[in-house]
Formats: structure tokens, C-alpha cells, sequence
């Protein structure tokens, strides 16, 4: 892991410790029953492929998708929405047009839970994405467990050995994995470990600070039969374009949308419809 930087490092290490823990509460084997009995997953990659035909009421097939995300808190930027309702916030982004929604799961750093991800696969029929430091196959079960229908696994905090493993995995759960990259050299690693839907993330976890070329950058990198995400330092419609121009089947968008003052307002206006906005804040346990 020489790639990763000190943040995901600790991020990674701590989620790890974490997750053992939990396994020695719960085993793996109890843990795979309980995904066994979930509901049937959604199929996130589906939902979020430019040109598939099992969008539902997302976007029409060749427009960009959005995936909207629950996160109450922010490495670089603190709280954000700390008191944000998970099931009101995804229930807005589902209005506006999101075909996917990210919940934040790591408590640490983000402020997530398990709990946030139950109460938005609860409140909307989207596919629903664990965002996490995930290195053990256990958190893979668990996603599934919990109701999740994807998991992200992030290249630089895996060596190879553990990104195929974890592949599997997740196939085997029965749910899709979005493969994160932020290099030529990891997207070549994404590549070979046979990824079929890969995320470029903006963001430099060395600084945490984001570069909104690196997609354009990275696309000829990428796998042509890939489905691509763009991730991170999307704000407005001109982004969404220009990620869509670059070859992006769908963006993910956080903090754009968490800090809103409307929220489906703000996705609505990514993905460039009218809409009327009714003045307001974000949702929050008093509503």
C-alpha cells in the first residue's frame, strides 16, 4: 500500500479494528445468514450505467446519472449536516432525480453508521451504496446485511491480492462493488482485477484537496466496457456536463447536496431540470 496516503492509512486501519471487533461479536458465519435473509439486492450498477435500461424513474437513457450522498461530516470540512435525517434526505434526492443514493458508514471520521444506511434503504426504492474503508471481507457481509447494494472499495488501501478477494466477495454477496482509483497506476490495477464499474476519485488523499481534471486525465486508462463515475468537486450542471463529456456514465455528488438549503432542488438543477424550489433547510430530525 505505498500509494496510500496517511489519511487513508489511518482511515483504513481504523475501520479494520473495527470490523474485528464486530466479527468477534458476530461471526462471519451468522453474518452471512442475516445477508441471506435480506431483501433482494438492487442493482446499483444497473441503475447507474449512462445507457441502461433499468434507470426507473432516474435519468433517461445517455444522460449522466447522479449518485447523492448522506454524509454528516467531512475530513477537510468538519460537521456539516450532523443532525441531518438520513431517510428525508434521501427521500429529497430521490425526488429530484438521483438514481443512486451513498451513505457514509464510517463513524470516525464521517460521523455514519449502519443505522443511516438502514433508515434510507427503508425509505427509498434507489439502490443504496456503503461508502466505507473497506479491507475485510467481513464488511463486505455486513453492507449486505445492513441492506446495501454496493460496496467501495478503494484501490490504494488494498493490495491486489485483497482487491480480488474482495471482488468476490461481493459477488458472492450478491452485490456490486464501485472500484475507487485516483491514479493511472491504480486504474491499471482496477483494470486487471477485472472491475466492472470503476470511480475516479477528484480528491487527494494526501491533502484532501481536489483536482477536477483528474477524470478527463484518467478515461483512457479506464476499460471501455467499464461503467465510470466521476467523484468529488462536483458543484453545478457545467461539472455534471463536463464529466458526462469526459466519458462518465454517472457522478457522485456530497457536500454540493448535503449543505443545500433544498435539496432536491439541488439535484434537479445537476441534472438540468426545472423544478419548482420551495424555500427551506436541509432535513433534519425535526424536519
Amino acid at each position: 500500500m505505498s500509494s496510500q496516503s496517511s489519511f487513508l492509512a489511518r482511515a483504513s486501519a481504523g475501520a479494520r479494528l473495527a470490523a474485528e471487533r464486530r466479527a468477534s461479536e458476530l461471526p462471519i458465519a451468522e453474518l452471512r445468514r442475516a445477508a441471506a435473509a435480506a431483501p433482494p439486492a438492487r442493482g446499483f450498477r444497473a441503475a447507474v450505467s449512462r445507457w441502461s435500461d433499468n434507470r426507473g424513474d432516474g435519468p433517461a437513457g445517455g444522460e449522466v446519472a447522479l449518485i447523492a450522498e448522506v454524509k454528516r461530516r467531512s475530513p477537510s470540512k468538519g460537521d456539516l449536516r450532523p443532525d441531518l435525517d438520513p431517510a428525508a434526505l434521501a427521500g429529497a434526492y430521490r425526488d429530484g432525480g438521483a438514481s443512486a443514493i451513498s451513505v457514509l458508514t464510517e463513524p470516525e471520521h464521517f460521523a455514519g453508521s449502519a443505522g443511516d444506511l438502514r433508515k434510507v434503504r427503508a425509505a427509498v426504492d434507489l439502490p443504496v451504496l456503503r461508502k466505507d474503508f473497506v479491507t475485510l471481507p467481513y464488511q463486505v457481509w455486513e453492507a449486505r446485511a445492513w441492506g446495501a447494494d454496493a460496496v467501495l472499495l478503494i484501490v490504494a488501501a488494498l493490495e491486489q491480492a485483497e482487491l480480488d478477494e474482495l471482488l468476490a466477495e461481493a459477488s458472492a454477496a450478491g452485490i456490486d462493488a464501485l472500484v475507487e482509483v485516483h491514479s493511472r497506476e491504480e486504474a491499471a490495477r482496477a483494470s486487471a482485477a477485472g472491475a466492472g464499474l470503476i470511480g475516479v476519485n477528484a480528491r487527494d488523499l494526501s491533502t484532501l484537496t481536489v483536482d477536477t481534471r483528474r477524470f478527463a486525465e484518467l478515461r483512457d486508462a479506464l476499460p471501455a466496457s467499464a461503467t465510470l463515475v466521476a467523484e468529488s468537486g462536483i458543484r453545478n450542471r457545467a461539472d455534471v456536463e463536463a464529466a458526462g463529456n469526459a466519458g462518465a456514465d454517472a457522478v457522485l455528488v456530497g457536500e454540493t447536496l448535503v449543505l443545500a438549503a433544498d435539496p432536491e432542488a439541488a439535484a434537479a438543477g445537476l441534472l438540468g431540470r426545472e423544478r419548482t424550489v420551495t424555500p427551506g433547510s436541509p432535513p433534519t430530525k425535526d424536519g
